[in-house]
């Protein structure tokens, strides 16, 4: 049984001093929360100050990229290393934002997602189609494309560790949210694919999380899918209470 996994992306909001006074706030109301893994990935200024207000408590911090490399001149960019000394455990890497608007690719995501494991930290791999891919029937070729070269080289163990966020690009600030069924679908998909290429432990551990548009009035109807083993949350992680709402209402006792 995998333990349900939901992450916050902050994406560009919040200064240091309003992301720590969240997790101040957000931190006594998870304190006996221990069947949900709690993520927070807020800007890479706050990455710091976010891990000291989280110290000891069940929320974990992300960085929301990484480069390849472990330094060198790039400008505006930031390491692995440098993630991990901040405090960071995670990094979500690949999200749409990024490859439509930074031109990533999923040879680096790849390239990132190598850099993630020799740092330590546990990659949350995004993927997904836009809606003209979806329209065309594209969904699962776009997909197979994702995961087959987003994670070229991969061991099972590797696959076993890491998480896979479904974002269908269409849903993503839209107030749009894929159906139950195409969820289902999409996230079924991903799973027997898994199983195909890395193995049937890797299929079995490897937490498949849905992202877009995901509110407290979705994720009940969302995490009660076999295959979905939680959620990447953008807006409505913004504020404490409706963040809150969300890890409750994916808990196995209330669904």
């Amino acid at each position: 049984m995998r333990t349900p996994f939901i992450a916050a992306n902050w994406k560009m909001f919040k200064t240091v001093h309003e992301a720590v006074v969240f997790v101040k706030e957000f931190r006594s109301m998870v304190k006996d929360v221990d069947d949900v893994e709690i993520v927070v990935a807020p800007p890479f200024t706050a990455v710091h100050a976010v891990a000291e207000a989280a110290r000891n408590t069940p929320i974990g911090v992300s960085g929301q990229n990484l480069h390849w490399e472990r330094e060198g001149a790039f400008t505006g960019e930031i390491s692995g290393a440098m993630l991990r000394e901040a405090g960071a455990d995670y990094v979500i890497i690949g999200h749409s934002e990024r490859r439509r608007l930074f031109g990533e690719t999923d040879e680096t995501v790849n390239r990132r997602v190598v850099a993630a494991f020799a740092n330590k930290l546990t990659p949350i791999v995004c993927i997904g189609e836009t809606l003209e891919e979806r329209e065309a029937n594209q969904t699962a070729d776009v997909l197979d494309r994702q995961i087959k070269n987003g994670l070229d080289a991969m061991t099972g163990d590797q696959v076993s560790a890491l998480v896979i966020a479904y974002e269908p690009v269409w849903a993503i600030g839209t107030g749009r949210n894929a159906t139950p069924a195409q969820a289902a679908e999409a996230h079924a998909h991903i799973r027997g694919r898994l199983r195909q290429w890395f193995g049937g432990p890797a299929a079995d551990h490897c937490h498949v999380i849905y992202g877009g548009s995901v509110k407290p009035d979705n994720i009940s109807e969302l995490v009660v899918l076999p295959d979905v083993d939680g959620a990447l949350v953008g807006g409505a992680s913004l504020e404490v209470r409706g963040f809150f709402d969300i890890v409750a209402r994916s808990r196995k006792s209330t669904v």
